[in-house]
């Protein structure tokens, strides 16, 4: 068994469920909920949404950035062209292509990080019922360690179906 999940009809019922999982020992972060519409107004819709892809993308224009004003730099100073009383290294015509590679790291790192976040990467599916597109809520426990059992009480209270998979 690899997951326990429940449906449900409405948010009120599907609250309640992730509830029932809080005081049955399931820690948040395994807890997945799952609809066809965004639930903002409930407090599961908020759960899990702390990300750090602003740093990545941050870390990734910088590297840009560096890497840009080295490869620039570098090939001006390779091949040089003097042209009487100019600097060998023209700063404002290397803006374009510093720019240019900066945004293109920043881009990089934030697909990466969607790729990777969103678990696009995996081996097996992730927790999912067809049901969620016909409009019902799953709430699930992917792995559930622990009495498995007292995790699928939980589920049962409001549920249309609960399920194992």
């Amino acid at each position: 068994m690899s997951a326990v999940y429940g449906l449900y009809n409405d948010g009120h019922a599907a609250q309640r469920a992730v509830n029932a999982l809080r005081s049955a020992g399931v820690d948040d972060r395994d807890i997945e909920v799952m609809s066809s519409e965004p639930m903002e107004h409930f407090e599961f819709g908020e759960m899990n949404k702390e990300t750090r892809i602003w740093y990545i993308a941050s870390v990734g224009g910088f590297v840009g950035l560096i890497f840009s004003t080295w490869l620039t730099r570098m090939t001006e100073l390779a091949w040089p062209l003097p042209t009487g009383n100019m600097p060998i290294v023209a700063w404002w015509a290397n803006l374009i292509v510093i720019f240019e590679l900066t945004m293109l790291g920043a881009i990089l790192a934030t697909v990466g990080t969607l790729v990777v976040a969103g678990g696009l990467l995996r081996r097996r599916p992730a927790l999912y019922d067809s049901a969620v597109s016909d409009g019902k809520i799953l709430v699930g426990v992917d792995n559930p360690s622990g009495n498995v059992a007292a995790v699928e009480q939980a589920l049962r209270a409001g549920a249309v179906a609960v399920k194992r998979s």
